[in-house]
């Protein structure tokens, strides 16, 4: 599919179908050393933080792409059409650490347009994001009792605010 550069003022999707019914790959590390790993996400956000297009997401330190989301400068989401779901629920539910998770879901890295982290030949629409903001969420932050619900009492997420550098779809 060849994908075609949206200009980020023009761009418009469901948020919340998007999130949460449709996923997205979130994807760091670098495509051209080959060290990169990627996880299905369904919690995260977009608009406007500091004058900028962000995206929010967010990544539990037990994730594999924890490490690589941590020491890289950027990442990509990467949103597929309805016949890559499958592939999407290997990607979120086997871990890089355990395999070539990539392979055995049947898509293909390719290198993004503007940052070091790869996007995929089979994505239907590829946000390139530069970080600019992390946190870990606290439980003391917590104003609503039911989020500590999501939680064992550990591994609470670390949050990503990436300033949009480029989007195709």
């Amino acid at each position: 599919m060849e994908l075609k550069p949206i200009s980020i003022d023009q761009f418009s999707t469901r948020i919340f179908e998007t999130w949460d019914k449709g996923w997205f790959l979130l994807t760091a590390g670098s495509f051209a050393e080959k060290k990169f790993n990627c996880m299905t996400v369904s919690w995260g956000m977009m608009g406007t933080m500091w004058n900028k297009p962000i995206v929010q997401v967010v990544v539990r330190p037990s994730r594999y792409t924890f490490e690589f989301i941590e020491s890289a400068p950027d990442f990509t989401l990467c949103a597929f059409p309805a016949e890559q779901r499958k592939a999407l629920s290997l990607l979120g539910s086997k871990s890089g650490r355990d395999g070539d998770k990539i392979a055995e879901a049947g898509i293909t890295p390719v290198a993004a347009s503007l940052v070091s982290a790869p996007a995929f030949a089979e994505a239907s629409l590829v946000l390139e994001c530069r970080k600019v903001f992390t946190d870990e969420y606290k439980p003391a932050s917590f104003l609503d009792p039911s989020i500590e619900g999501n939680y064992d009492g550990s591994n609470y997420h670390h949050v990503y605010y990436g300033e949009v550098l480029a989007i195709s779809g």
